[in-house]
Parts: C-alpha cells; sequence; structure tokens
C-alpha cells in the first residue's frame, strides 16, 4: 500500500482529500509551506487573482475581518494564482492585505480544489474540518458571511 502511495504521489497525484488544509504553498519569502500551520485556528481560505475584480472588493473586508476576529482565533489566508508574482504584487500595493498570503502560481492547489469561480473562498474550523465556502464576493452577502466567521469562532 505504501509503495502505490508513494508511486501515485510521484507520478503528481493529489493524495490529500481537497479541500483541506493538508497542501503546501510557498509564503511570500518563496517557501514551501504547509497550511496544517493554522490548524488549531479557524482558517478563511481564500482563492484570488490580479485579474478578479471581486477581489478588490473582498480584500478589505478580510484586513476588516482579520482586524476584528483575529485575537479570537481567525486567520485569513489568501491564495494568488497568479503566474507571474509581479502581477500579484502589484495588485497588492494597490489593495494592500493585513492577512497571511501564499502563492500557488502553478495552480495545484487550486486545482485539487476545484475551483468554480473567483475569488473562492472555504472555511475551515479549528480542527481543519471544512464547514462552509462560497465562490465569488458580493458587498450584499458581507453580514452572512461575517455570521458564518462568529457561527464557527463560537464553537
Amino acid at each position: 500500500m505504501k509503495i502505490c502511495l508513494l508511486l501515485l504521489s510521484l507520478l503528481g497525484f493529489n493524495l490529500y482529500a481537497a479541500p483541506s488544509l493538508e497542501h503546501r504553498l510557498l509564503n511570500p519569502e518563496g517557501e514551501l509551506v504547509s497550511l496544517t500551520q493554522f490548524k488549531g485556528q479557524v482558517v478563511y481560505l481564500d482563492f484570488w487573482a490580479s485579474w478578479c475584480a471581486p477581489c478588490r472588493k473582498s480584500f478589505p473586508w478580510m484586513n476588516s475581518m482579520q482586524a476584528k476576529y483575529g485575537e479570537q482565533g481567525l486567520t485569513v489566508v489568501a491564495v494568488n494564482l497568479d503566474v507571474e508574482r509581479a502581477l500579484a504584487d502589484k495588485f497588492l500595493q494597490q489593495v494592500p492585505a493585513n492577512f497571511q498570503l501564499r502563492f500557488d502560481p502553478e495552480g495545484n492547489v487550486a486545482r485539487s480544489f476545484e475551483l468554480l469561480g473567483m475569488p473562492s473562498s472555504y472555511l475551515f474550523d479549528r480542527q481543519g474540518n471544512l464547514v462552509g465556502s462560497h465562490v465569488g464576493f458580493f458587498q450584499r452577502n458581507t453580514a452572512a458571511y461575517e455570521q458564518e466567521l462568529q457561527r464557527v469562532l463560537k464553537e
């Protein structure tokens, strides 16, 4: 069994059930790090790209949520999907991020999540279980998004 799993892994197959925190991504310094480092926190995982217009609206909201609920155990992690890091950096100069950033330039993690649109967001409880998700970002839904965060933070 272990040999089969190793062989599948070497062939590029994702062995993790997705969506999950069992993935490794590049941090801003270019180091490969695991999302499991955030277990014990409520994780709001958001996939974005520089060309995504709704992402420009979601970043200020995510900044606000991180500031408001960070001390209660919320960690916002935004995963950029741009192939060229310079595009992400330009976006971030215009729309700053006051939360964790990760980079998936080859889109491997994004593919394993089978994204249906941009941005796509996933909410994980303190045990790392997926407890919610949504596609897109809509200003009219921000109260509902926040209520979902509050509910999971209280668990």
